[in-house]
């Protein structure tokens, strides 16, 4: 098989993993808009019965003899409902939305690894290249997470911005197989760049999940209607799976840096250049660092450590589609 029609069964796989990619996001959000009944019922029910049941009325779980008994409380906030008692028509558009991630997920792996055999080497000299890997890593972490905990809600937020950097990969970034510069012919292309792209799958979603907490937290505060936001977990949920995120990824990353000045010592004779990509790296981890420490730290929200954590993966995105782009450095191999 020539390399000619690798290349073009490696774009055929991607162009059809986005197609499958966009039934999946559909059939997430039909999930999550049909979710709205079970979830109603589930609040309305106990107020009814507190209701009915008026004073002095002997009910199992009454408040009598508890330290708070008398006094007014805040209603909890509406949690996910089980999944017995979700609507038949949320479960086939979550059955439906969870295959066709994993057939997207298979396609894209199948896009990687097509690639890797038309360039003859790990597909990960370029921007297109580390966009495709990267959505391959995300998806799988997705999927890996998923099939441990119930994270069907999820999928809109993850398949979404994977679609996005698979968009821009295959229109933008694209770039025809070529050699590799001399500096990255290396072992360390493969450990360096793969675990940066890791970290970087895990920080993804990392972020969506403290944007959802940010945005779940005003709304559980009154900040707005709870139509949309009351059908994922409660913000405590989403703040503790986001953390849970970071936690994996900041060594990852952590390991990217060190890893980076070992090669470049090989590469380059020296361990820090202060090229633009090497101040950027460390900028990320500055930031990411700062916010497991806010996370940790008395005194410190959990919303203002969320928003350290943004403010990390804002840096992650200027780093790739920035600085790779527009500054001149060592680093200069987005191929564009």
């Amino acid at each position: 098989m020539t390399d000619t029609t690798l290349a073009q069964l490696s774009n055929l796989a991607v162009y059809s993993a986005m197609a499958v990619l966009t039934l999946a996001m559909t059939a997430y959000a039909l999930y999550l808009a049909r979710l709205a009944p079970a979830r109603d019922a589930t609040v309305e029910a106990p107020e009814r019965e507190l209701v009915a049941a008026g004073p002095g009325a002997d009910t199992v779980g009454s408040d009598a003899g508890t330290p708070d008994a008398g006094t007014p409380q805040a209603p909890a906030p509406p949690r996910a409902p089980a999944r017995e008692d979700e609507p038949v028509g949320a479960r086939k558009a979550a059955g439906v939305g969870w295959t066709l991630t994993l057939l997207g997920t298979l396609l894209v792996v199948a896009g990687v690894a097509l690639r890797a055999a038309e360039v003859h080497r790990w597909p990960l000299g370029n921007m297109y290249e580390f966009a495709l890997v990267g959505s391959m890593f995300t998806l799988l972490a997705y999927v890996g997470w998923a099939l441990r905990r119930d994270l069907r809600w999820l999928g809109l937020f993850v398949v979404g911005p994977v679609l996005l950097v698979l968009g821009a990969a295959i229109t933008v970034w694209y770039t025809d197989a070529s050699e590799l510069m001399p500096s990255l012919r290396s072992v360390w292309l493969a450990i360096h760049v793969t675990v940066a792209t890791m970290s970087v799958a895990v920080f993804t979603i990392g972020a969506a999940l403290g944007g959802l907490y940010l945005v779940q937290q005003r709304m559980e505060g009154g900040g707005g209607p709870r139509s949309f936001m009351a059908r994922l977990p409660e913000a405590r949920a989403l703040e503790r799976l986001a953390y849970a995120a970071h936690v994996v990824a900041f060594p990852m990353w952590t390991f990217t840096v060190i890893a980076g000045a070992i090669w470049a010592r090989q590469a380059w004779g020296s361990y820090w250049n202060w090229d633009p990509k090497e101040v950027w790296s460390f900028v990320i981890w500055v930031v990411y660092a700062a916010y497991l420490h806010a996370r940790a730290t008395t005194g410190w929200s959990r919303s203002n450590a969320v928003w350290i954590a943004l403010g990390g993966f804002a840096c992650i995105i200027v780093n790739f589609a920035v600085v790779n782009v527009y500054f001149v450095g060592q680093h200069s191999y987005s191929g564009l």
